[in-house]
């Protein structure tokens, strides 16, 4: 992997100006990545307004025909499944709104005292949660309603324009998730992947600084502080690796390429979530280990001392080589992968016991809360049992594979 990817380094600097940037989006629009994602929500969102447009207006010949096209650019999102919930919220929100100002219309006639009303009362059902993002679309809908419903020559027409509205939105709705769905169906199998490399690689960074200080018994306050600035700021990255993770298992609902071979033992993220689990813990853990060195200045050197911080260096350096292996996961490797994450995990589990020993063996003051050797010891089973879930999920996930091959890639 790594030599994979120190083969497709640049060797000199790209060419600049707006031309050669704008080749340079294209050539990477042509690989799987962001650029490439975009390019195709971008021409699916034209294809699905275009045909909504020749439906409402060449072959409907509505009064409103825009109102189509607009739908099926709204509701064309990142999944399949998130094209279909926002579709029938937005139906939803539009029938809502229309059909309150045909009831007050009614009901009051088209004056401005009925327009008040209308709008707190689209403003307020708005705000319901079930809505969601969608909720604002009721008071838009009423507002474009109301302005129909004032322009109509009589009662029959203005409902006729109002159910037309409704049917517009139908039909752009309906054209948005068709499309989605059916022209290259969004996946993000990889995403899953890419939210645990950067959680992982920032881990591994942050680890490796922290165990070559340790060897070297270098603890400086800047230095610790530093760690303890950057184990704050992997939170947010385990919230992004979540959310991956979901977007991932997301896109295969209701998502046609599920029934294609090479995607049917794809189903399953269990396996990912698990391990941003336990990385979010270790995180949590990393933080709290870089609160304890910031914490310990002043502390006067010794044998003992200088041994503990060297031996847990070394267990730091192959917690550090396991965060490094989840940086490069592949599910095209993953059976690969775990059996070498399993014999990292066993090293570490050795290097981990070999600490331990040496701290009870030596003359450091473990149960002494003002030094942070016991809790440092403490921090390190901690660690070591996240890091040790992380390896077993993972190959668990490979034995189901193994077992159930129509089941199992998915569950890593």
């Amino acid at each position: 992997m790594a030599e994979a990817a120190a083969g497709q380094q640049r060797t000199h600097a790209a060419p600049q100006g707006r031309a050669a940037r704008v080749k340079q989006w294209f050539v990477r629009a042509a690989s799987d990545g962001h650029e490439r994602h975009t390019l195709a929500l971008v021409t699916k969102s034209a294809l699905a307004a275009t045909v909504s447009w020749v439906i409402s207006h060449d072959l409907m010949a509505a009064g409103s025909p825009a109102f189509a096209p607009f739908s099926a650019v709204l509701i064309m999102q990142v999944t399949v499944y998130q094209s279909m919930l926002q579709a029938l919220r937005y139906v939803g929100a539009v029938s809502v709104g229309v059909a309150l100002q045909g009831v007050l219309g009614l009901l009051v006639g088209p004056h401005l005292f009925t327009f008040v009303l209308m709008a707190l009362a689209a403003l307020a059902i708005g705000r319901w949660r079930p809505l969601g993002s969608q909720g604002s679309q009721v008071a838009t809908a009423a507002f474009f309603a109301f302005s129909t419903y004032v322009a109509a020559a009589d009662t029959s027409e203005r409902w006729s324009q109002l159910g037309e509205i409704v049917v517009l939105v139908l039909i752009g709705c309906g054209v948005g998730v068709v499309v989605n769905a059916l022209v290259l169906p969004p996946m993000r199998y990889r995403s899953a992947e890419y939210g645990i490399h950067t959680l992982a690689h920032s881990l591994c960074e942050l680890v490796s600084d922290m165990y070559a200080a340790m060897r070297e018994g270098k603890l400086e306050e800047e230095r610790t502080r530093h760690w303890r600035q950057r184990a704050g700021d992997l939170g947010p990255l385990a919230q992004q690796a979540h959310a991956s993770v979901h977007t991932a298992w997301e896109s295969t609902l209701y998502n046609p390429r599920r029934l294609w071979r090479r995607h049917r033992h794809r189903t399953s993220f269990a396996g990912y979530r698990a391990v941003v689990s336990a990385l979010e813990r270790v995180s949590y853990q990393v933080g709290s280990m870089a609160r304890s060195l910031d914490q310990w200045h002043g502390t006067e050197g010794g044998r003992s001392h200088d041994d503990f911080t060297r031996a847990y260096g070394d267990f730091l350096a192959s917690l550090a080589h396991i965060a490094d292996l989840l940086s490069g996961l592949d599910e095209d490797r993953l059976e690969e992968q775990a059996r070498e994450l399993c014999q990292a995990a066993g090293k570490a589990q050795e290097c981990r016991d070999r600490l331990q020993e040496d701290a009870r063996n030596g003359s450091l003051p473990l149960g002494d809360p003002g030094e942070p050797y016991g809790v440092l010891m403490v921090e390190a089973t901690r660690l070591m049992d996240e890091f040790q879930y992380a390896c077993d999920v993972l190959q668990h996930g490979v034995d189901e594979a193994t077992r159930h091959p129509r089941r199992g890639g998915g569950d890593g």
